[in-house]
Order: C-alpha cells, then structure tokens, then sequence
C-alpha cells in the first residue's frame, strides 16, 4: 500500500504543477497544442510512475515480481492517482469556479453540474483503464518467467 501512495501520489503532483503554473499562472495551454502536450505529460508520468512502483515491488520481492503482482501495484497506484487527481479537480472547482472547466473545447448543452459529473467520472474511469493498460503492459515485462517445465500455478 505504501507503493501505492507513493507512486501514486506523484502523478497528481505533475498535474497539479501543469494546472497551476501553466492553465492559471501563465494562462496557456487550452488550446489544440496544450492539450496534446498535457496528454502527453500525464501519460508519461502515469507509465514512468507505474513503472517505478513495480521496479520498487520486484526489489522488494528479492527480484521475482509475478504477473498479478506487478497488475496489482499498478492498479494500486492507478487507483491513488485517480481518486487524487478528482479530490484536486473538485476542490480547484470550489475555489476557482467552473473557469478550468468551461475553458474546455465543445459546446455547453448540459447543466454545469452534469458536465462536472461527467468530467469526473471521465477522469476516474479513465485513469483505471489506462492504468489497467499500462499496468499489464509494464508487469508482462517486468514479471518473472516460468521455465517449460514448471508446475507452478501464477
């Protein structure tokens, strides 16, 4: 659990830096161009810090890290950042307003509050399925392998 929070906790941070320096300090990054290099940024952070939690797993594992081991570090660490990253965004909206949240491209045909809603759970599902994405993709090469003649379950 420890990993989780660790690692976990360092993916909001990077979001957090972008939102405040970037979207409200210096006012940039709405557009087309910013939103692209903010998915790229938070992306990266996501994998490296997945990535970084499973390698910390493996050691302290003396080095054989299975399969679901390294699926549930990840998912761990998935689940911290998206529950994190929603406690920032809701707590940003109460004290700055809906100014992040209107910036956002497409037209308003809902309520406020259904947009923030959906914005939300977009956000927290979104960050379960790419972490669930990353996690197997990271763990597949991360994990131990078995030898042909093993009778080990995993």
């Amino acid at each position: 659990m420890k990993i989780a929070l660790k690692y976990g906790l360092l993916i909001p941070v990077v979001v957090v830096l972008w939102i405040v320096i970037v979207r409200l300090w210096l006012e940039r990054g709405a557009g087309p161009r910013g939103q692209i290099i903010s998915a790229l940024l938070f992306n990266g952070a996501t994998i490296l810090a997945i990535f970084l939690g499973m390698k910390e797993r493996k050691a302290n594992l003396g080095g054989a890290l299975s399969f679901k081991e390294g699926l549930k570090t990840g998912m761990g660490i998935s689940l911290v950042y998206a529950i994190s990253a929603c406690l920032f965004f809701m707590i940003e909206y109460l004290v700055m307003g809906p100014k992040l949240l209107l910036s956002e491209a497409g037209p308003q045909t809902s309520a406020l509050w259904q947009v923030a809603v959906m914005a939300y759970a977009g956000l927290f599902l979104g960050s379960l399925l790419f972490g669930l994405i990353y996690s197997t993709l990271i763990a597949f090469f991360l994990a131990r392998r078995l030898g042909p003649d093993s009778t080990q379950i995993i």
